[in-house]
């Protein structure tokens, strides 16, 4: 059900909001590493390397889908907190209608261009074929990747963050029943991992739809679903490019990556597609914090509560700190461990347990990156958020770049990028943050 947000202790309130993204995103990245632990377990390195290969190119093409739905979820807040109910059901409406168009495009796109895309990779040979046909089923389910992420961000800006996390639950269970059915059963190796995926996500998106059209009066629109506002998109375009943008800045860092770890060998490969899913368990919550920031500050703006957006800041920041210290921990003592439930190859867990170790001592910056950016995706001001992700992705594939070619530096090198690229962002973003800051005491 949707919340209001702008009154109550802020606290309490971004704690609430904040655990059900977060176990929403586990459970989302749990069917995710599924799929890597079954194909490393039971198919082989060389599958998993083929999946690790295919996750950022699909991810990439998903953030410029989820970029719309970022925009317009800022947008829904501010409508939602000035209670303008007209204006948030056409911006709803316009937002669904544009997004569905744009997904299946970007589907048909990569289905056909699936070869070219992997050999702009540099993906070795021996698993090119492999890694084609798994991209393509990834991509045919692009829309049900779009309409549940449309509506979960629908949800999110209306104050309810808990109920897509039931259906993300669902779909996770789907999923891992999926793979083994699949892959052991019928031994469609990463294929089955690929349709399994598909099948969850379109679950998670019919479960949604039932959901708000039983529960959710305020999103039961009927005929209005099918209103298109020129105007409204245009204001959301003009939101949502700079979060496309930046999310596909972050993105096109990490292919870059991808493609230095690519001329390293499969086994680099296959470890670096292992700490991938691992990172994304560590990291992923630091950006849920950000984001019930977001939502928070979003509809306090719209409701001009100046003193409960800076209130929200604060609270965030330090619920992030204290995150940023747990993770260190828990990814620096438990690295082999996590290592061998992806894989039994030696050198795929050593290569991977060496990354852990090294990026658990940094989780603490983009801690605090996530809450800057979750405050300026709250005011609206989502152009810092791209600069300073550029700056980021920018330093950091350059900083691989000479740790692998020049110094010679094999999977410790990606850290040590890491490392460069978010204290570069941290110095863009600093700046503005205090500028931005010291603004809403006048």
């Amino acid at each position: 059900m949707e919340r209001d947000l702008t009154t109550g202790k802020i606290m309490p309130q971004l704690v609430r909001f904040t655990i059900p993204l977060v176990l929403g995103n586990i459970f989302q990245l749990t069917y995710n590493a599924v799929d890597s632990v079954i194909v490393g377990r039971y198919v082989g390195k060389e599958a998993l390397a083929a999946v690790g290969i295919c996750n950022p190119i699909a991810t990439l093409f998903i953030l410029f889908l989820n970029g719309l739905c970022m925009g317009a979820s800022i947008l829904m807040g501010n409508q939602f907190g000035a209670k303008d109910y007209d204006l948030l059901h056409r911006q709803i409406s316009t937002t669904m209608l544009s997004g569905v168009v744009f997904s299946v495009f970007l589907s048909v796109f990569c289905i056909v261009f699936a070869h070219p895309i992997l050999l702009l990779m540099q993906v070795d040979a021996s698993i090119l074929q492999m890694t084609m046909h798994y991209m393509r089923i990834i991509f045919a389910g692009l829309l049900f990747t779009f309409m549940y992420n449309f509506f979960a961000s629908t949800l999110r800006a209306l104050g309810d963050s808990q109920s897509p996390l039931y259906f993300l639950i669902t779909s996770a269970v789907v999923n891992i029943v999926g793979d083994l059915f699949f892959v052991l059963y019928l031994h469609m190796g990463s294929e089955g991992c690929a349709i399994s995926t598909v099948l969850s996500e379109a679950l998670s998106c019919l479960l949604c739809i039932i959901y708000i059209q039983k529960k959710v009066p305020v999103l039961q629109l009927g005929r209005k679903w099918l209103v298109f506002d020129r105007a409204q998109l245009g204001k959301t375009i003009a939101y949502g490019w700079a979060s496309a943008m930046q999310q596909a800045t972050v993105q096109l860092g990490k292919l870059g990556i991808q493609a230095i770890v690519n001329s390293m060998g499969v086994s680099i490969a296959a470890a670096f597609a292992v700490v991938n899913r691992i990172d994304d368990f560590a990291y992923t919550p630091e950006q849920n914090i950000g984001h019930a920031m977001t939502a928070l500050m979003a509809q306090n703006k719209g409701a001009g509560k100046k003193d409960r957006l800076k209130e929200a800041f604060r609270c965030g920041i330090r619920i992030e700190v204290v995150y940023g210290i747990f993770i260190f921990i828990v990814c620096f003592l438990l690295a082999d461990p996590l290592m061998r439930l992806f894989s039994s190859d030696a050198e795929v867990c050593g290569h991977g347990a060496t990354y852990l170790r090294l990026i658990s001592f940094m989780y603490l910056l983009p801690a605090i990156t996530n809450g800057i950016q979750g405050y300026f995706r709250g005011i609206g001001d989502l152009k810092v958020t791209l600069i300073s992700s550029f700056v980021n992705m920018g330093v950091r594939v350059i900083a691989a770049v000479i740790l692998v070619f020049v110094f010679s530096l094999q999977i410790e090198a990606l850290p040590i990028s890491y490392l460069v690229g978010w204290i570069g962002m941290l110095i863009a973003e600093l700046p503005l943050l205090v500028r931005s800051y010291r603004n809403y005491d006048r």
